[in-house]
Formats: C-alpha cells, sequence, structure tokens
C-alpha cells in the first residue's frame, strides 16, 4: 500500500525523463565525435606515420572492430552490473582512448587506441537506446529516443567542425598547433572534456527502473517511476516483474528459436546492417579526402562536411518532432525512396565522371552542383529516418527478456557493418566512385522492401506489451 500511496501523491515529470535521457545521449555525442574525428585526420596520419593506403584504412576502421566488440557485449554486461556502470566504464575508456590517440607515436598504438575507444562507442550505442527506452514514458518514447540520434549527428558536427577550426588555425592538419603539437593530435585531444563530464553525468542519474525489479529492488524502481510515469506505481511494477527473468540473468541463448535466432533478433540485424550499408559513413569518415579527391581544396572540403553534418542536424530534429505523430514505419519508408533517387543520381554523376591524370574523377560545372545537392538531400533522407528510427526501433521492438541480448547481437551486427563499408570504400574508389555509390543504391532499393515487408509500427505501444 505503501508504494500505491507515495505514487498517487507523484506526478509524471517530463523534464525529469527529458534530463534523464539526455545524459544518456551524451554516450551518443562521444560515439558520434569519436567516430567523426578522424575524418580530417586522415591525411595528415598517412603523412605523420608514412603509412600506406591499406595501413590507414585499418586506422579508419580499427574503432569498428572495437564497437562491435564492445556492442556485443555491452548488453550482457548491463544485464549484470546495471546501465550505469557500463556507462561510467565506457567514459573512463574514451578518455584513454583520446589522451593515447593524440599522443600515439606510430601506426600500431594508434589502432590500439582507437581500438579502445571502439569498445566505449560500441558499448554507449547500446546503453543509451537502452537505458532511454526504459526512463521513457511510452507517449515520449518516440522522440526521447531520437534524443541517441541527435546526440550522435551533434557530436559528429562537433568533431568536423573542431577538426576545421584546428586545421584552419593550424595551416593544416600537418603543421604544429598549441605547444608546437601537431594540428591532428589535438583533434583527438578535443573529446577529453565531454568524456569526462559523461563520466560525471552518469554518476549523477539513477539506475533504469527495469533493471531494479529484475534485480528485486522494487522500492528504488517505484520511487523512480512515481517521478517518471506517476499514477499507479505499484501495478506498474507488478507488470515490469511478469515480463522480466526473475531467476536469472537474460543469455544470448534467450535470442534463439527453433531455427536458429528469433525473426524478431534478425529484422533488428538487418535494420543494423541496411542502416550501414547505404554508406552513410563514407559521408563522414571520408568525406573531407572524398571531396578533395573530386577537386575540392583542403579548407572547402572540411567546410563541406561541416554542411553537411548541419543538415544531418537539422533533419534529425524533424525525425524527433514527427517520430511519436506520424510513426516509424512511414518515415523509413519515405527515407527509403529519397536515398534511392539521391544515392542513384550519385553514382550515375561519378560513373561518368572524367578522370585526371591520377585517376581521379573530375566534377566539373553542374556536375559538381549536382554531385553537392544529392549528397546531401541524401543525410537529408538519412537523417529523418533510417538515422533516429533505427536506434528508436532497436531500443522498443525487443521484449524485456531479451532487450539487453539482442541490443548488443543488432548493435554488432551494426558495427560490423561499418567496418565492412568503410573497409571497402577505398578499393572500391580506385575501382571507381560510380561503381562504390551503385552499391549504396541497391541497397538503399533493398531497405525500402525490407520495411514494406517486415517492420511492425511500434509507436504508442509500452515496452512490457512488445511480443
Amino acid at each position: 500500500m505503501t508504494m500505491q500511496h507515495e505514487a498517487i501523491h507523484h506526478k509524471a515529470s517530463t523534464s525529469y525523463a527529458l534530463m534523464l535521457a539526455s545524459v544518456a545521449a551524451i554516450g551518443g555525442f562521444l560515439f558520434g565525435f569519436d567516430t567523426a574525428v578522424i575524418n580530417g585526420a586522415v591525411a595528415a596520419l598517412g603523412t605523420a606515420f608514412q603509412a600506406s593506403s591499406v595501413a590507414i584504412g585499418l586506422a579508419v576502421s580499427s574503432a569498428l572492430l572495437g564497437s562491435a566488440v564492445g556492442a556485443f557485449f555491452a548488453g550482457q554486461l548491463a544485464d549484470r552490473m546495471g546501465r550505469i556502470k557500463v556507462m561510467f566504464v565506457a567514459a573512463i575508456f574514451f578518455v584513454i582512448s583520446a589522451v593515447g590517440s593524440g599522443f600515439a607515436v606510430g601506426i600500431p598504438d594508434f589502432m590500439f587506441w582507437r581500438l579502445l575507444g571502439g569498445i566505449a562507442v560500441g558499448a554507449a550505442s547500446v546503453i543509451a537506446p537502452a537505458y532511454i527506452a526504459e526512463v521513457s514514458p511510452a507517449h515520449l518514447r518516440g522522440r526521447l529516443g531520437s534524443l541517441q540520434q541527435l546526440a550522435i549527428v551533434v557530436g559528429i558536427f562537433a568533431a568536423l567542425l573542431s577538426d576545421y577550426f584546428i586545421a584552419v588555425q593550424a595551416g593544416s592538419a600537418s603543421a604544429p598547433f598549441w605547444g608546437g603539437v601537431a594540428a591532428w593530435r589535438w583533434m583527438f585531444l578535443t573529446e577529453v572534456p565531454p568524456a569526462i563530464i559523461y563520466g560525471i553525468g552518469a554518476l549523477m542519474i539513477p539506475e533504469s527502473p527495469r533493471y531494479l525489479v529484475a534485480r528485486g529492488r522494487d522500492r528504488e524502481a517505484a520511487s523512480i517511476l512515481a517521478r517518471l510515469v506517476g499514477g499507479n506505481v505499484e501495478a506498474k511494477v507488478q507488470e515490469i516483474r511478469q515480463t522480466v527473468l526473475r531467476e536469472r540473468k537474460p543469455r544470448l541463448s534467450d535470442l534463439m528459436g527453433r531455427s536458429g535466432l528469433l525473426p524478431i533478433v534478425w529484422i533488428g540485424v538487418g535494420l543494423s546492417v541496411l542502416q550501414q550499408f547505404v554508406g552513410i559513413n563514407v559521408i563522414f569518415y571520408y568525406s573531407s579526402v572524398l571531396w578533395q579527391a573530386v577537386g575540392f581544396s583542403e579548407k572547402d572540403s572540411l567546410s563541406i562536411t561541416v554542411i553537411t553534418s548541419v543538415v544531418n542536424i537539422v533533419t534529425t530534429l524533424i525525425a524527433i518532432a514527427f517520430v511519436d505523430k506520424f510513426g516509424r514505419k512511414p518515415l523509413l519508408i519515405l527515407g527509403s525512396i529519397g536515398m534511392t533517387i539521391t544515392l542513384g543520381t550519385l553514382a550515375v554523376v561519378f560513373g561518368h565522371a572524367p578522370l585526371d591524370a591520377a585517376g581521379n574523377p573530375t566534377l566539373q560545372g553542374a556536375a559538381g552542383t549536382t554531385a553537392l545537392i544529392a549528397a546531401n538531400l541524401y543525410v537529408f533522407c538519412f537523417g529523418f529516418s533510417w538515422g533516429p528510427i533505427v536506434w528508436v526501433l532497436l531500443g522498443e521492438m525487443f521484449n524485456n527478456k531479451i532487450r539487453g541480448a539482442a541490443l548488443s547481437v543488432a548493435a554488432a551486427a551494426q558495427w560490423i557493418a561499418n567496418f565492412v563499408v568503410s573497409t571497402t570504400f577505398p578499393p572500391l574508389k580506385d575501382i571507381g566512385l560510380g561503381v562504390a555509390y551503385g552499391f549504396y543504391t541497391i541497397a538503399a532499393a533493398i531497405s525500402l522492401f525490407f520495411v514494406l515487408l517486415l517492420i511492425k509500427e511500434t509507436r504508442g505501444r509500452e515496452l512490457e506489451d512488445m511480443a
């Protein structure tokens, strides 16, 4: 009776739910920052360490392998240790990685520090959407879940903007900057302050009520739920208890059906893989090199990447505004159609561009303008659909019994797909940019049919109602 009496006298606080979701989403900011910050340093790394293009490709993508590892184990650790402890450990890894990368002495140790940062990114990619989904009232869950993607794109923007200013102030990414330390090294060191803020923030927010119920800590869960959802908190605790495993922690074996993984897990993996196979991270990891390859200066190329990241932020805000009004599925369908058209345009433009003496395509006149517009429209289409909506769905489509483990598998698949796209882009670029963008166009077309045939709408449903 005590819980019920207490709940009746508590009104749900939207601002409290927003605050918790915002702190968790700092992990998304670091996710975006850490993965994009290398964009401005790619060429300088090659010069500093006299590295081959293969070594540079591995240096760029080593963080993605770490991310797959971090994502795979984060769900299990979160179910064992709690969401908050995993966030704090990830924050420590972010700090160590940023300092190590900034003071790396060669490609091998640089790859190690990036791998360590990748583990933190992978953990953040699982913990943030899970925690946000678990503390969000159903009617706000789409918008609050989209905070993860907003934080990611703001992190990408912050990384590219800091890369731009550091490179411009120093003269180039290879030139010395503050204290005589090379500009590209400072690009990585700028990640330290937000990583520290993330660690402090994680220590100041409460544990997920659904985790607390699973651990038998009902009274703690009830006091948090009183502020998050209000009403009959005791009934809510009972409802959560019925949907979580009481006797043991969730295991990967929970994801298995009669013939391999459960269908819902395969759908989560499919969403994750397609989100990457449309080639979005080629824009954010290689865009400065890409635009330089087709004739733009280093400064102009970095400027274009900053503009593109602003487009990404604006469209993510659009998604947040409409995800709980229009639903998840319609936005994904619109995004798939738009991405197929814009990527197809890029494939045609790059495929028909004349080559210079070095074998790089040169975009002249209308072709250059068309490519820039198509690239930004592509980011626009991704930004209001497959960027944020996939994270929202992954946070809410699995039931309480399997959420942690299923999110780990889906996020790990996403990072492996990201690794495949990032490592194959340089050789594909050598074959022809038209070929590369042709592959991404096919993936975008497949994504449309995937949504039409397999995705169910989850708007407005409680997590306890997920099958």
